[in-house]
């Protein structure tokens, strides 16, 4: 299994530095999840972990050699990415879709072969997609969506995959089915799995590892029960909360202040509103 890290990188877009001078190594066969305000860098790391953003000093070392000296088709074969929101072509077929992630062991002259086969397979059975190989990707709901995709990158059948926001527009039933999907997918694999949420518990019930990213750089990093406190909480997001534990998984659970109306229970035990 791989390892992947990155080494005093400095990332950014025109003249605007984004990530200054980074340190971190992501723990192999384990799930992290990068957290953060908006704009504060998560996917721009994110995708210069999978070279599709050049730094603008220092760099992303895969199994010991710096991943911008690596050929395209090699680094596919060693790490998968998906982008937030990707477009699919109209018409385009789950199946279509999954075998695009055979891109990266396809030659000018090679032809479909039975490892190719399976492996598509495989990634449709592994995602609960066989049903749905024949369908239009755009016919389907957006948690059966993200679920193609996904499966398009378990055909390339890489050690370690990267995604940007994968539960971003599903509802709630949608966002714990791709969430409990990639976990069992490390579970079962051992893969490795990198992502960024916006929803800390989420992320704390999902996550061997967490970084927060702040002033770009990493704020702390580590096991949730270890590293999310309030503190935590109100440096990085700039929000005042309590953090208990998730009674089904024992997990951080950060429960907002706000400043709106709040449900509470009279002695009769009948729900009433009030102002906070």
């Amino acid at each position: 299994m791989q390892t992947l890290s990155a080494k005093d990188l400095t990332l950014g877009y025109g003249d605007d530095v984004i990530i200054d001078d980074l340190n971190i190594n992501i723990p192999k066969g384990e799930i992290t999840v990068f957290i953060g305000s908006n704009g504060c860098g998560k996917s721009t790391l994110l995708r210069s972990l999978a070279r599709l953003l050049k730094p603008k000093g220092g760099g992303v070392v895969l199994d010991g050699e710096n991943i911008a000296k690596m050929g395209t088709k090699d680094v596919a074969k060693e790490l998968s990415i998906l982008p937030q929101g990707p477009a699919t072509p109209d018409g385009l077929s789950v199946m279509e879709l999954v075998k695009q992630g055979r891109h990266p062991y396809r030659g000018f002259l090679k032809q479909w072969s039975k490892e190719d086969e399976n492996a598509v397979h495989n990634a449709l059975d592994a995602t609960n997609m066989l049903e749905f190989k024949d369908r239009p990707v755009d016919s389907l709901s957006g948690g059966q969506r993200q679920r193609a995709w996904i499966a398009m990158t378990l055909a390339q059948e890489t050690d370690t995959i990267l995604l940007d926001e994968p539960t971003t527009y599903l509802d709630m039933t949608h966002q714990i089915d791709v969430l409990d999907l990639l976990f069992d997918l490390n579970e079962r694999d051992g893969r490795t799995v990198v992502m960024v949420l916006h929803d800390l518990n989420l992320a704390c019930r999902y996550a061997h590892h967490i970084v927060a990213i702040k002033d770009k750089g990493i704020y702390a990093q580590g096991r949730p029960e270890e590293i999310v406190t309030c503190n935590l909480v109100h440096e990085v997001f700039q929000m005042k909360c309590d953090v208990t534990f998730d009674p089904m998984f024992g997990t951080p659970m950060c429960i907002p202040h706000g400043r709106g109306r709040c449900i509470f229970a009279d002695k009769t035990g009948l729900q009433q509103t009030a102002a906070n």
